[in-house]
């Protein structure tokens, strides 16, 4: 199925905690690169999520952010942290693109504000760490 996200991480479901009303879905890439989802328990079990289950994590450019610094946003509350390496910046007037190397190889696109590029002097080759709540991701299967 195509999608207009440009972050999808294909991976196995390596962790699932369902509750009464919302399930946690942790989603590991053969690269290692991991990502934690929020969904709803009904969704979990429709899709037949379980450990070792194929499933990819859907995550679309705006709803990433990007802290640079020693931190690495550390304070902020966003559950997925994901340290990578500035690949691509794409700026416009208004906006920008971003795409993030991350440690495993995958390559995490970001939209943010041209003055968020310029107040965190993201280039290429710059440090950076991508935040994304766990609410903020969607999880998919293939049938």
């Amino acid at each position: 199925m195509p999608l207009s996200a440009r972050n999808a991480f294909s991976g196995r479901v390596s962790a699932l905690a369902l509750g009464p009303v919302s399930a946690e879905v942790e989603i590991t890439c053969a690269g290692g690169d991991r990502f934690v989802a929020t969904i709803t328990t009904a969704s979990a079990r429709a899709l037949h999520l379980a450990p070792g289950v194929a499933a990819t994590a859907i995550v679309d450019a705006s709803g990433v952010m990007l802290a640079t610094g020693a931190d690495g946003g550390a304070s902020a509350s966003a559950r997925n942290r994901l340290e990578g390496i500035v690949a691509q910046c794409v700026t416009g007037p208004v906006s920008a693109e971003v795409a993030l190397r991350l440690a495993g190889g995958g390559l995490l696109h970001a939209s943010l504000t041209h003055d968020a590029v310029r107040r965190l002097a993201l280039g290429e080759g710059t440090p950076a760490t991508a935040l994304i709540k766990a609410s903020a991701i969607m999880v998919g299967v293939t049938s």
